[in-house]
């Protein structure tokens, strides 16, 4: 109703890359919120916000889509605030520590960004199944 989805669309306009460069800002920024918010507080905030100034570019939804659940995915890893380590943290023995726990992700977490980043290099991962069924 202010016009806040033009501001948007010129700040995402004026990033350094072009399209890219604001896809990459708009994932370091779900990546980030995933620190502290849950999965769906993420969606409610960012896809409505940024999604559309994102979208107006040549770059496909279904890959956005992915791009961003994957990286929600890995905000249940990530600590102080990850789900999953809490659901964790309650079935552990006594012996492990919280800080163990938050070691022993960090390879997964670290798995999970180059895999997001293999699908960011390479959309045709993401988008061939859907190209397949739907063209």
């Amino acid at each position: 109703g202010f016009g806040g989805e033009h501001a948007v669309a010129h700040l995402m306009a004026q990033m350094p890359g072009g399209e890219t460069g604001a896809l990459i800002a708009v994932m370091a920024l779900v990546f980030a919120l995933g620190f502290i918010l849950e999965a769906v507080e993420i969606i409610y905030i960012v896809v409505p916000l940024l999604g559309p100034a994102v979208l107006a570019g040549d770059i496909s939804p279904v890959w956005f889509a992915v791009l961003m659940a994957m990286n929600l995915q890995t905000s249940f890893l990530t600590p102080p605030f990850g789900f999953a380590l809490f659901y964790f943290r309650s079935v552990a023995p006594p012996s492990i520590t919280t800080i163990d726990i938050y070691r022993g992700v960090a390879p997964f977490v670290a798995i999970q960004l180059v895999a997001l980043a293999a699908v960011f290099l390479f959309p045709r991962l993401a988008t061939w199944l859907p190209d397949l069924m739907f063209n």
